[in-house]
């Protein structure tokens, strides 16, 4: 799944220029965290509520709250902003993303296309897409198999899914120690009964179950 199918595009935006109350009233009229910062049509980086809180002067200090609400208006936003953002491109995979994100230790990239910001994605849209991939919502029936990992154990695994009659709509291979790996099979039959059977009689365990109605 590529970075294009579950980015916002058209993201909300703020320029280098405005200040810490206009960057924090868009973010509390859209419900958003983060927004990308521009010069012109260009990302120069990214403000969040953390960067802003981090900016304003602590509830300690000795000005008024005339005074405070005078600075945060002449604050511009490129004075707080994180500067040099990490970005990705929309054609790159979500596992692409996924790592940047983590390798980066951010909860969110700006999607960049040919020096344009065409969106961004957030740790939401991963989780979101985590769960969609394998079909954890859907209607049907999700095994989880031990099985051994060697070339053609889940060639044949599969195929007694098919040999039941059984549509496959995910499949996730979760290696593990000792030369066994969980393989995670989701079909739409609800009544897997005869399926189980065969596995055990192939020497696989299934050992977890669930099933969404």
């Amino acid at each position: 799944m590529f970075v294009r199918s579950k980015m916002t595009a058209n993201p909300f935006t703020v320029s280098q220029d405005q200040t810490i109350p206009d960057a924090q009233e868009i973010m509390l009229e859209h419900h958003v965290k983060r927004l990308p910062v521009m010069k012109g049509n260009r990302l120069v980086g990214v403000v969040s509520r953390q960067d802003i809180a981090h900016a304003s002067p602590s509830k300690a200090t000795s000005l008024s709250m005339g005074e405070l609400t005078y600075l945060l208006a002449k604050t511009p936003i490129k004075k707080v902003m994180s500067k040099n953002p990490v970005t990705i491109s929309s054609g790159a995979l979500l596992e692409e993303a996924a790592t940047m994100m983590r390798d980066n230790d951010v909860s969110f990239l700006p999607v960049v296309d040919d020096g344009a910001l065409v969106g961004i994605i957030t740790e939401s849209d991963i989780f979101d897409s985590f769960i969609e991939l394998l079909g954890f919502r859907e209607q049907g029936t999700r095994l989880t198999i031990e099985a051994t990992d060697a070339p053609g154990i889940l060639a044949g695994l599969t195929g007694i899914f098919g040999e039941h009659g059984a549509n496959i709509t995910h499949v996730a291979v979760y290696r593990g120690a000792g030369g066994k790996s969980d393989v995670v099979v989701g079909t739409n039959s609800q009544d897997t009964t005869a399926i189980e059977k065969a596995l055990a009689e192939k020497g696989l365990t299934v050992v977890y179950k669930l099933v969404n109605s």
